[in-house]
């Protein structure tokens, strides 16, 4: 009788563990080991994926100006967004793109951008940006050829999944 005792009791020692959750489910330490598990599987993080959306939407942007064309770029920057250019406050996107950069672009034979670097930082569902760049400008009416550097700070919003252009300031010098 003793024996089959003893047998239950080690049975049930040995079996129990396997019944039961482990301690760290639940924890900060379970939530550790999960993700050392996901790391190797997931490829891109979600930050990662953040920086790229907002590299895209300033390498749309950089591009329609390359290409003297603007058309569809407002549905870059959000509704409020405020531009800043050269110490001046230009206001609205849509009002920047129609009273100004509509009719200066419209001088340029050509405009290239050489030498860009782009830094984000995300904060939750914001970023912020600073690009700097070198960039030529040929002149439609005597081709003269203009170089400048220059610098563009913005700050990005996400919302809806999509980032937009909240605030942009740029500014730039002679080479």
């Amino acid at each position: 009788m003793k024996r089959i005792l003893f047998f239950i009791a080690f049975t049930l020692t040995i079996s129990l563990p396997s019944f039961s959750q482990s301690k760290e489910d639940g924890t900060d330490r379970a939530a550790i080991k999960q993700y050392f598990r996901d790391r190797d599987t997931n490829t891109v993080s979600p930050k990662t994926k953040y920086i790229n959306a907002v590299r895209a939407v300033l390498k749309q942007y950089n591009s329609a100006l390359e290409k003297l064309d603007i058309t569809g770029t407002e549905n870059l920057f959000a509704d409020d967004a405020v531009i800043y250019e050269s110490g001046e406050n230009e206001g609205p996107y849509t009002s920047y793109m129609q009273e100004h950069l509509r009719s200066e672009l419209k001088q340029y034979k050509s405009l290239k951008f050489t030498d860009y670097k782009v830094e984000v930082i995300i904060a939750g569902n914001y970023a912020f940006t600073t690009e700097t760049y070198n960039y030529v400008i040929v002149v439609a009416k005597d081709n003269t050829e203009a170089k400048y550097k220059g610098v563009t700070t913005a700050i990005l919003k996400r919302a809806k999944g999509e980032w937009k252009i909240s605030v942009s300031h740029n500014s730039s010098g002679k080479q």
